[in-house]
């Protein structure tokens, strides 16, 4: 049986490293967490993918047990009733460091995070758009011009505006997306179905 250790590691990464063995295929495979919340992340993954997860307690944290429920037949008539997936075009907007009001370095971490999780989402926007404090982080935030980087290779488009990276007087330090302008952000942004607002 797949055993995946994951003591030590953050929010999102636990679920990440499940959702990796369900997408293979894998039916059984047993994770190991050192936290409350990566516990109930688990489980909440587990049904939404029709697993069983037994959580034991053990020295320094706690195992999950991932397995398969359900029939065949049950889970081809689910899928036929479920609804489609959106497949149309949407961009995130980013207008700033952090996510949320409060803590600053919790709103940063949160951002790492947010772009992590979307580098292993396979549903990816079509555009990236940076504004204001959000042009800091292609042009300074290494973890994130690193997942900006694969996202950018995923054929994700990545625009920065330029009026903003001039104002903060970094324009010479982008190192990932093209330079634009807020003609071309609008743009985008009409031709999305859908625009998140970070």
């Amino acid at each position: 049986m797949t055993f995946i250790d994951a003591k030590g590691k953050n929010c999102p990464i636990p679920v990440v490293l499940a959702k990796k063995e369900i997408d293979n295929g894998i039916s059984t495979f047993t994770i190991e967490v050192d936290n409350q919340t990566a516990v109930e992340n688990l489980r909440r993954l587990a049904d939404n993918q029709g697993f069983n997860a037994a959580v034991q307690e053990v020295p320094g944290g706690f195992q999950l047990a991932f397995s398969k429920t359900g029939c065949v037949a049950c889970e081809e008539a689910e899928q036929l009733l479920s609804p489609k997936p959106r497949t149309g075009k949407w961009a995130v907007f980013i207008g700033k460091e952090i996510i949320g009001d409060g803590d600053s370095e919790l709103g940063k971490n949160l951002m790492r995070m947010y772009f992590y999780t979307m580098t292993e989402s396979d549903q990816l926007p079509t555009s990236l758009l940076f504004m204001n404090g959000g042009v800091k982080l292609p042009a300074g935030d290494e973890q994130i011009i690193g997942h900006l980087k694969v996202l950018a290779d995923k054929g994700v488009e990545i625009l920065v505006c330029g009026t903003c990276l001039n104002f903060y007087k970094i324009a010479d330090q982008l190192k990932v997306g093209t330079v634009s302008n807020m003609y071309d952000i609008t743009q985008r942004m009409q031709q999305a179905d859908k625009v998140i607002t970070l």
